[in-house]
Protein backbone atom coordinates (compact mmCIF):
# COMPACT_ATOMS: atom_id res chain seq x y z
CA UNK A 1 0.00 0.00 0.00
CA UNK A 2 1.14 3.53 -0.78
CA UNK A 3 -0.85 6.56 0.35
CA UNK A 4 -0.35 10.30 0.38
CA UNK A 5 -0.87 11.99 3.73
CA UNK A 6 -3.06 14.82 2.49
CA UNK A 7 -4.48 14.15 -0.98
CA UNK A 8 -6.84 16.74 -2.37
CA UNK A 9 -8.76 14.20 -4.45
CA UNK A 10 -9.60 10.58 -3.68
CA UNK A 11 -10.74 8.66 -6.76
CA UNK A 12 -12.83 5.61 -5.85
CA UNK A 13 -13.31 2.69 -8.22
CA UNK A 14 -15.84 0.09 -7.03
CA UNK A 15 -15.18 -3.20 -8.80
CA UNK A 16 -16.84 -6.60 -8.98
CA UNK A 17 -15.20 -9.24 -11.19
CA UNK A 18 -13.42 -6.57 -13.24
CA UNK A 19 -10.07 -8.31 -13.63
CA UNK A 20 -10.38 -8.58 -17.41
CA UNK A 21 -10.71 -4.83 -18.05
CA UNK A 22 -9.33 -3.19 -14.93
CA UNK A 23 -5.67 -2.96 -16.00
CA UNK A 24 -6.20 -0.40 -18.81
CA UNK A 25 -8.56 1.61 -16.61
CA UNK A 26 -6.02 1.79 -13.79
CA UNK A 27 -3.37 2.84 -16.28
CA UNK A 28 -5.55 5.69 -17.56
CA UNK A 29 -6.50 6.80 -14.05
CA UNK A 30 -2.94 6.88 -12.72
CA UNK A 31 -1.59 8.59 -15.84
CA UNK A 32 -4.28 11.27 -15.65
CA UNK A 33 -3.83 11.96 -11.95
CA UNK A 34 -0.04 11.92 -12.24
CA UNK A 35 -0.33 14.83 -14.66
CA UNK A 36 -2.43 16.97 -12.33
CA UNK A 37 -0.95 19.66 -10.05
CA UNK A 38 -2.79 18.41 -6.96
CA UNK A 39 -2.08 15.43 -4.69
CA UNK A 40 -4.40 12.48 -5.13
CA UNK A 41 -5.06 8.86 -4.28
CA UNK A 42 -6.84 5.94 -5.95
CA UNK A 43 -8.91 3.48 -3.93
CA UNK A 44 -9.90 0.26 -5.67
CA UNK A 45 -12.80 -1.27 -3.72
CA UNK A 46 -13.11 -4.97 -4.52
CA UNK A 47 -16.74 -5.84 -3.78
CA UNK A 48 -16.39 -9.54 -3.02
CA UNK A 49 -15.16 -10.53 -6.48
CA UNK A 50 -14.90 -14.22 -7.34
CA UNK A 51 -12.09 -13.57 -9.83
CA UNK A 52 -8.65 -12.09 -9.15
CA UNK A 53 -9.69 -8.42 -9.27
CA UNK A 54 -8.07 -7.56 -5.93
CA UNK A 55 -4.86 -9.45 -6.64
CA UNK A 56 -4.51 -7.94 -10.12
CA UNK A 57 -5.04 -4.41 -8.78
CA UNK A 58 -2.53 -4.96 -5.98
CA UNK A 59 0.05 -6.29 -8.43
CA UNK A 60 -0.54 -3.36 -10.78
CA UNK A 61 -0.13 -0.85 -7.96
CA UNK A 62 3.04 -2.63 -6.80
CA UNK A 63 4.62 -1.95 -10.18
CA UNK A 64 3.59 1.70 -10.26
CA UNK A 65 6.30 4.26 -9.50
CA UNK A 66 4.40 7.56 -9.75
CA UNK A 67 3.27 10.00 -7.09
CA UNK A 68 -0.43 9.05 -6.84
CA UNK A 69 -1.39 7.28 -3.63
CA UNK A 70 -3.11 3.93 -4.04
CA UNK A 71 -4.90 1.33 -1.96
CA UNK A 72 -6.98 -1.81 -2.46
CA UNK A 73 -9.94 -2.37 -0.14
CA UNK A 74 -11.28 -5.91 -0.38
CA UNK A 75 -13.91 -7.93 1.47
CA UNK A 76 -16.14 -10.97 1.09
CA UNK A 77 -18.87 -11.67 0.16
CA UNK A 78 -20.27 -9.37 -2.53
CA UNK A 79 -22.42 -6.66 -0.93
CA UNK A 80 -23.35 -4.41 -3.85
CA UNK A 81 -21.97 -1.30 -5.48
CA UNK A 82 -23.60 1.02 -2.93
CA UNK A 83 -21.86 -0.73 -0.07
CA UNK A 84 -18.56 -0.56 -1.96
CA UNK A 85 -18.90 3.16 -2.62
CA UNK A 86 -19.71 3.86 1.03
CA UNK A 87 -16.63 1.93 2.16
CA UNK A 88 -14.57 4.03 -0.22
CA UNK A 89 -16.10 7.29 0.96
CA UNK A 90 -15.44 6.36 4.58
CA UNK A 91 -11.84 5.37 3.85
CA UNK A 92 -11.00 8.28 1.54
CA UNK A 93 -8.39 10.73 2.83
CA UNK A 94 -9.00 13.49 0.31
CA UNK A 95 -10.88 16.74 0.65
CA UNK A 96 -13.01 15.59 -2.29
CA UNK A 97 -13.95 12.01 -3.14
CA UNK A 98 -15.01 11.05 -6.64
CA UNK A 99 -16.35 7.66 -7.60
CA UNK A 100 -16.10 6.39 -11.15
CA UNK A 101 -17.27 3.20 -12.77
CA UNK A 102 -14.42 0.83 -13.52
CA UNK A 103 -15.10 1.00 -17.26
CA UNK A 104 -14.50 4.79 -17.30
CA UNK A 105 -17.70 5.27 -19.30
CA UNK A 106 -17.39 8.93 -18.31
CA UNK A 107 -13.85 9.89 -19.39
CA UNK A 108 -11.52 11.39 -16.82
CA UNK A 109 -11.31 14.55 -18.91
CA UNK A 110 -14.70 15.39 -17.35
CA UNK A 111 -13.26 15.40 -13.84
CA UNK A 112 -12.51 19.17 -13.74
CA UNK A 113 -16.20 19.89 -14.35
CA UNK A 114 -17.02 18.06 -11.11
CA UNK A 115 -14.12 19.37 -9.06
CA UNK A 116 -14.36 23.07 -9.88
CA UNK A 117 -17.65 23.83 -8.04
CA UNK A 118 -16.51 21.82 -5.00
CA UNK A 119 -13.12 23.46 -4.76
CA UNK A 120 -14.66 26.90 -5.31
CA UNK A 121 -16.89 26.26 -2.29
CA UNK A 122 -20.14 26.81 -4.20
CA UNK A 123 -21.39 23.21 -3.97
CA UNK A 124 -21.07 20.15 -1.74
CA UNK A 125 -22.03 17.41 -4.25
CA UNK A 126 -21.56 17.50 -8.02
CA UNK A 127 -22.76 14.56 -10.08
CA UNK A 128 -22.50 13.70 -13.74
CA UNK A 129 -25.63 13.60 -15.85
CA UNK A 130 -26.33 12.06 -19.24
CA UNK A 131 -29.82 13.53 -19.40
CA UNK A 132 -29.16 17.27 -19.38
CA UNK A 133 -27.37 17.23 -22.73
CA UNK A 134 -27.79 13.95 -24.61
CA UNK A 135 -25.59 15.27 -27.40
CA UNK A 136 -22.68 14.41 -25.10
CA UNK A 137 -23.51 10.69 -25.27
CA UNK A 138 -21.14 9.09 -27.77
CA UNK A 139 -22.17 5.42 -27.62
CA UNK A 140 -25.73 4.84 -26.41
CA UNK A 141 -26.92 1.91 -24.32
CA UNK A 142 -29.12 -0.68 -25.98
CA UNK A 143 -32.59 0.81 -26.56
CA UNK A 144 -34.40 -1.25 -23.89
CA UNK A 145 -31.82 -0.46 -21.22
CA UNK A 146 -31.90 3.25 -22.06
CA UNK A 147 -35.70 3.37 -21.89
CA UNK A 148 -35.76 1.49 -18.58
CA UNK A 149 -33.32 4.07 -17.22
CA UNK A 150 -35.60 6.90 -18.27
CA UNK A 151 -38.57 5.17 -16.66
CA UNK A 152 -36.59 4.65 -13.46
CA UNK A 153 -35.74 8.34 -13.31
CA UNK A 154 -39.36 9.33 -13.83
CA UNK A 155 -40.49 7.03 -11.02
CA UNK A 156 -37.61 8.27 -8.85
CA UNK A 157 -38.71 11.89 -9.25
CA UNK A 158 -42.28 11.00 -8.34
CA UNK A 159 -41.29 8.83 -5.38
CA UNK A 160 -38.68 11.12 -3.82
CA UNK A 161 -39.46 14.63 -5.02
CA UNK A 162 -35.84 15.04 -6.14
CA UNK A 163 -35.57 17.47 -9.06
CA UNK A 164 -32.76 15.68 -10.91
CA UNK A 165 -32.83 14.06 -14.33
CA UNK A 166 -30.10 11.43 -14.02
CA UNK A 167 -29.19 9.96 -10.66
CA UNK A 168 -27.54 6.80 -12.03
CA UNK A 169 -24.52 8.08 -13.93
CA UNK A 170 -21.48 6.49 -12.28
CA UNK A 171 -19.47 9.68 -11.90
CA UNK A 172 -20.11 11.66 -8.71
CA UNK A 173 -18.02 13.93 -6.49
CA UNK A 174 -18.52 14.65 -2.79
CA UNK A 175 -17.05 17.26 -0.50
CA UNK A 176 -16.29 14.91 2.35
CA UNK A 177 -16.47 17.41 5.20
CA UNK A 178 -20.13 18.07 4.36
CA UNK A 179 -21.19 14.60 3.23
CA UNK A 180 -19.42 12.10 5.47
CA UNK A 181 -21.81 12.56 8.44
CA UNK A 182 -24.66 11.29 6.26
CA UNK A 183 -22.99 8.02 5.33
CA UNK A 184 -23.83 6.23 8.57
CA UNK A 185 -27.53 6.58 7.78
CA UNK A 186 -27.29 5.24 4.22
CA UNK A 187 -28.72 1.73 3.91
CA UNK A 188 -29.18 0.85 0.22
CA UNK A 189 -26.47 -1.37 -1.19
CA UNK A 190 -27.39 -1.87 -4.81
CA UNK A 191 -29.02 -0.01 -7.69
CA UNK A 192 -30.80 2.56 -5.53
CA UNK A 193 -27.77 3.74 -3.57
CA UNK A 194 -27.14 6.76 -5.83
CA UNK A 195 -30.67 8.02 -5.22
CA UNK A 196 -30.30 7.52 -1.48
CA UNK A 197 -27.05 9.51 -1.28
CA UNK A 198 -28.51 12.37 -3.32
CA UNK A 199 -31.75 12.21 -1.29
CA UNK A 200 -29.83 12.55 1.97
CA UNK A 201 -27.66 15.39 0.69
CA UNK A 202 -30.66 17.24 -0.74
CA UNK A 203 -32.76 16.95 2.41
CA UNK A 204 -29.81 17.86 4.62
CA UNK A 205 -29.66 21.21 2.85
CA UNK A 206 -26.39 20.55 1.05
CA UNK A 207 -25.74 22.27 -2.27
CA UNK A 208 -26.05 19.86 -5.20
CA UNK A 209 -25.23 20.40 -8.85
CA UNK A 210 -26.24 18.09 -11.71
CA UNK A 211 -23.48 18.51 -14.30
CA UNK A 212 -23.71 17.39 -17.96
CA UNK A 213 -20.83 15.07 -18.86
CA UNK A 214 -19.65 13.08 -21.84
CA UNK A 215 -20.50 9.40 -21.60
CA UNK A 216 -20.12 6.23 -23.66
CA UNK A 217 -21.72 2.85 -23.10
CA UNK A 218 -19.07 0.17 -22.60
CA UNK A 219 -19.83 -3.49 -23.27
CA UNK A 220 -19.68 -5.84 -20.29
CA UNK A 221 -21.89 -4.01 -17.80
CA UNK A 222 -22.47 -5.95 -14.58
CA UNK A 223 -26.00 -4.49 -14.27
CA UNK A 224 -28.51 -6.86 -15.85
CA UNK A 225 -31.96 -5.68 -16.86
CA UNK A 226 -33.39 -7.69 -13.95
CA UNK A 227 -30.85 -6.12 -11.60
CA UNK A 228 -31.82 -2.69 -12.82
CA UNK A 229 -35.47 -3.45 -12.14
CA UNK A 230 -34.54 -4.17 -8.52
CA UNK A 231 -33.85 -0.46 -8.29
CA UNK A 232 -37.61 0.15 -8.23
CA UNK A 233 -37.78 -2.04 -5.13
CA UNK A 234 -35.03 0.01 -3.51
CA UNK A 235 -36.96 3.22 -4.27
CA UNK A 236 -39.80 1.78 -2.20
CA UNK A 237 -37.32 0.85 0.53
CA UNK A 238 -35.99 4.43 0.53
CA UNK A 239 -39.53 5.77 0.83
CA UNK A 240 -40.25 3.38 3.70
CA UNK A 241 -37.05 4.23 5.59
CA UNK A 242 -37.74 7.95 5.23
CA UNK A 243 -41.29 7.56 6.56
CA UNK A 244 -40.00 5.51 9.51
CA UNK A 245 -37.56 8.28 10.44
CA UNK A 246 -34.46 6.21 9.72
CA UNK A 247 -32.63 9.23 8.30
CA UNK A 248 -33.96 11.87 10.67
CA UNK A 249 -31.07 12.05 13.13
CA UNK A 250 -28.36 12.16 10.47
CA UNK A 251 -30.24 14.89 8.63
CA UNK A 252 -30.73 16.88 11.84
CA UNK A 253 -27.05 16.70 12.73
CA UNK A 254 -25.93 17.68 9.26
CA UNK A 255 -28.29 20.68 9.16
CA UNK A 256 -27.11 21.75 12.63
CA UNK A 257 -23.46 21.48 11.60
CA UNK A 258 -24.12 23.62 8.54
CA UNK A 259 -25.97 26.22 10.58
CA UNK A 260 -22.94 26.55 12.85
CA UNK A 261 -20.76 27.17 9.79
Amino acid sequence: MFALEFPLVSLLIPAYNESARLRPSLGQVLAYLDAQPYASEVLLIDDGSTDDTAQMAAAYFAGYAGRVGHRVLSYQPNQGKGYAVRQGLLAAQGQVAVFSDADLSTPLSELPALLAPLLAGTHDVVFGSRALDRRLIGVHQPWLREQSGRLFNLVMRLATGLPYWDTQCGFKAFGLAACRPLLAAAALNRFGFDVELLYLAHHAGLRLLEQPVRWNDVAGSKVSLLGGLSGFQELWQLHRLARQGHYAEALRRTRAARAQG
